[in-house]
């Protein structure tokens, strides 16, 4: 079974804050940095980013510059066998994360953005995706609805799809990088034709993986899910997700339910 739309509560169109006129020439002194390898997930892709690049983020900045180099933390630096310690050889493991994912992460450090890019209509007020010839193609769902390719990623942590938006959140968030939180959300809720399984397994992965302070993400799928309750309640992976249970997700969404009801009763 699969929802036959994802839309948010339309968002005033506010436009991305634009990049200052020094934007330019600040990104040019930052690309003239030391140069850092980047180790990522399971298979070891290897990246390379500028350091000063990578400072924007303060996990980064802390790894980089704190005491986690110095104690060579895990998920910090490793030295280099021919120059240990040299800033030129600066390597950092992410073993955890994948590699698709923080390929957006650092397009979004050096652009601003990550594709598909968030373009404002000015025409019609609002947000769309952008769209190209390099955007991939459309797959159908079970339903016979278009989903698109670029939508969901594999993630080995729940050996299934799940949303990349809501993947890339969640590395923002490790990341300290609130400005993509923002735009990750936003592009969320332009996707549409999304299964309910992937729906339900992105909720878990983004309970388990943002603090309970967060007010956004989760927020997000209570709502869509109490939105789109006539079809959840028809699915056979929500009935398994809930008598399995293992998350505060069920307990806020019965708390976010009985809110709508409260709602609904004192309006009548």
């Amino acid at each position: 079974m699969s929802l036959a739309a994802i839309r948010q509560t339309p968002l005033r169109p506010l436009p991305l804050p634009p990049l200052p006129k020094t934007h330019h020439l600040q990104l040019r002194k930052n690309l003239t940095s030391a140069i850092v390898t980047l180790v990522v997930g399971r298979d070891q892709r290897i990246f390379a980013a500028h350091e000063d690049i990578l400072c924007a983020s303060p996990y980064f900045r802390q790894v980089l510059h704190g005491q986690m180099y110095y104690e060579k933390h895990q998920a910090g630096i490793l030295s280099s066998p021919k120059n240990p310690g040299s800033p030129g050889s600066r390597r950092i493991a992410l073993s955890e994360d994948e590699p698709e994912i923080f390929s957006s992460v650092l397009e979004y450090l050096y652009k601003g953005d990550y594709y598909p890019r968030l373009i404002h209509n000015k025409r019609h007020n609002s947000w769309e995706l952008e769209r190209g010839e390099a955007s991939g193609t459309d797959m159908e769902n079970g339903d016979g609805g278009a989903v698109s390719s670029e939508a969901t990623i594999y993630h080995h942590v729940v050996d299934g799809d799940l949303l990349k938006d809501t993947v890339i959140y969640c590395t923002a968030d490790k990341y300290g990088l609130d400005e993509l939180k923002r735009i990750a959300l936003r592009k969320q809720g332009l996707q549409a034709g999304i299964q309910c399984s992937t729906i339900l397994s992105s909720a878990r992965y983004a309970y388990a993986h943002t603090p309970d302070t967060d007010s956004k993400l989760r927020a997000h799928y209570l709502a869509l899910i109490i939105r789109s309750r006539s079809t959840f309640k028809r699915s056979g992976t929500m009935q398994l997700e809930m008598f399995n249970g293992g998350s505060q997700l069920f307990f806020d969404l019965f708390v976010a339910l009985c809110n709508h009801v409260d709602d609904i009763s004192s309006v009548q």
